[in-house]
C-alpha cells in the first residue's frame, strides 16, 4: 500500500522521510520525526500511535534494533511494517510475514527502503540504488530516491498522496525547532511529482530566487517577486512596471508602504529613485 525511504546525511547530520502511498494523506500517517532523535515509518496495518513510541524510545537511547525487534515481537497484526533510524545513522527495518505482496525492505549505511502492496518486484532495488548513488541535499536525494521507486512501478494500487519530513540532527530550540522540510501532497494523481514541485518551490523561497518565484509563487504576490527580480538585474523599466503592478492591487499599496524598511524593497527603491 505504501512505499517510502529513510536516511541520514552524514556531513550536516539531518536526518528525513519520504514517502508516497495510494491513500488520503499519507504524510499524516506513515511519518514521525524528531530533530536530534531520529525519523521512523510506521506503514502497512501498523497503529498510529507506535511512531511517537518509537521516536521516545529513540530519546532514552535504545538502538533501532531493539526498538524494531521489540515492535515486531509485540505485534497482535502480521503484516506490520516500521523502520526506525537514529541520529547516528544506525537504522533497522522490519516486514510482517502477512504484509500484502510485494513487499519486504533493504537497508543500506544510514538508510533503509520499505514497502508492501508493491506493483512490481524491482521498487525496492530501485530506490535502494538511489540511495546509494544519488547527490545534492537529503530533500532531493529522499527524492530521487522515491521516484524511482515510483518509476519501477509504485503502490500496486496507483497513486494518490506523499509526503517529505527532514530535520536536523541536532535537538530543537526556542530560536529553532528542527524542522528543515515538512511537505505534503495529501490528494494528486501525480503525488511525487507534484513533491518535487513543492520541494523546488520552497528552494526557490529559501533562496530568495525572485526569478523562479515571480513565475511560481502565488498570483497576488507574483508581481512582487518580478520586481525583485528586475531590481536584482538591475532592470529599471521592468522593475518600475511590476511595482505598480503591484500597488495596483487592493491593499497592496499599503502594505508596501508599511514595509519601507525592508532591506529587499530598499533596493528597488534606489533603483527607481
Amino acid at each position: 500500500m505504501t512505499f517510502s525511504v529513510v536516511a541520514r546525511d552524514p556531513g550536516t547530520g539531518a536526518m528525513g522521510i519520504a514517502v508516497s502511498s495510494c491513500i488520503l494523506a499519507v504524510g499524516r500517517a506513515v511519518p514521525s520525526a524528531r530533530p536530534g532523535v531520529g525519523v521512523v515509518a510506521v506503514q502497512a496495518r501498523s497503529p498510529r500511535g507506535l511512531g511517537p513510541v518509537l521516536l521516545s524510545g529513540l530519546a532514552e537511547g535504545t538502538a533501532p534494533a531493539v526498538l524494531v525487534r521489540r515492535a515486531a515481537h509485540a505485534a497482535e497484526d502480521v503484516d506490520r511494517q516500521i523502520a526506525v533510524l537514529d541520529v547516528s545513522g544506525a537504522v533497522a527495518a522490519d516486514t510482517g510475514p502477512g504484509s500484502f505482496p510485494v513487499s519486504g525492505h533493504q537497508v543500506g549505511d544510514g538508510w533503509s527502503v520499505q514497502g508492501n502492496m508493491l506493483a512490481s518486484p524491482d521498487v525496492l532495488p530501485a530506490m535502494a540504488r538511489a540511495c546509494e548513488t544519488a547527490g545534492g541535499p537529503l530533500p532531493d536525494r529522499l527524492l530521487t530516491a522515491l521516484a524511482a521507486g515510483q518509476d519501477a512501478g509504485g503502490d500496486l494500487r496507483g497513486r494518490q498522496s506523499a509526503a517529505l519530513l527532514v530535520v536536523s540532527g541536532e535537538p530543537a530550540s526556542e530560536e529553532d525547532d528542527g524542522v528543515r522540510v515538512d511537505l505534503r501532497v495529501d490528494d494528486s494523481g501525480d503525488p511525487v511529482a507534484q513533491l518535487r514541485m513543492l520541494r523546488n518551490l520552497q528552494r526557490a523561497y529559501d533562496e530568495r530566487d525572485y526569478e523562479t518565484l515571480a513565475l511560481f509563487a502565488p498570483e497576488g504576490a507574483r508581481d512582487l517577486y518580478a520586481a525583485l527580480a528586475a531590481s536584482r538585474r538591475g532592470d529599471r523599466a521592468a522593475a518600475r512596471a511590476a511595482l505598480e503592478a503591484v500597488r495596483a492591487r487592493p491593499g497592496w499599496s499599503a502594505w508596501l508602504a508599511s514595509m519601507a524598511g525592508d532591506a529587499r524593497l530598499s533596493a528597488v527603491s534606489r533603483l527607481l529613485g
